[in-house]
């Protein structure tokens, strides 16, 4: 039987592209940078992005270590990806407005072969509801109070 947990945060845009976010006992501030006309107090969305995708890799990582009684030191990760920036300043209706594609790059220590790391990461990927939420289409309604 499914075990379901709702997750929600509480945000606020203040001034120019400040946007305070309440995530359980956390407050995290997004921005843009001073050049896009931010104030550079803090990640913008796509770098947030990113950070959720590399917190759930490790999260689940860990995970699967500890289950399979896996030697895990550490991971390092580097996500990245291209996006048309002419689409979001409304310049340009060409390309979509998100990612081209996201690329991620794992350096796993731990004493295994890059086979079983290959197994590793296959069964993170299927863990991991971040990636499978970018993976897959999930259904996103806005609504107007």
């Amino acid at each position: 039987m499914a075990k379901m947990k709702t997750v929600s945060v509480e945000a606020k845009l203040g001034e120019k592209f400040r946007v305070e976010v309440k995530a359980g006992n956390h407050t995290l501030c997004v921005d843009q940078p001073q050049a896009g006309g931010g104030a550079d107090e803090g990640p913008n969305p796509i770098e947030y992005l990113f950070v959720s995708l590399a917190g759930c890799i490790g999260t689940v990582a860990r995970i699967i270590a500890k289950q399979k009684r896996i030697n895990l030191n550490g991971m390092d990760m580097k996500i990245e990806g291209v996006f048309d920036t002419e689409i979001i300043l409304g310049k340009s209706k060409e390309n979509r407005a998100g990612l081209t594609g996201i690329n991620v790059t794992l350096n796993i220590d731990a004493d295994m072969t890059i086979e079983e790391k290959k197994a590793f990461v296959e069964e993170i990927e299927t863990r991991c509801p971040v990636s499978d939420n970018i993976e897959n289409v999930t259904p996103v309604k806005i609504e107007v109070m």
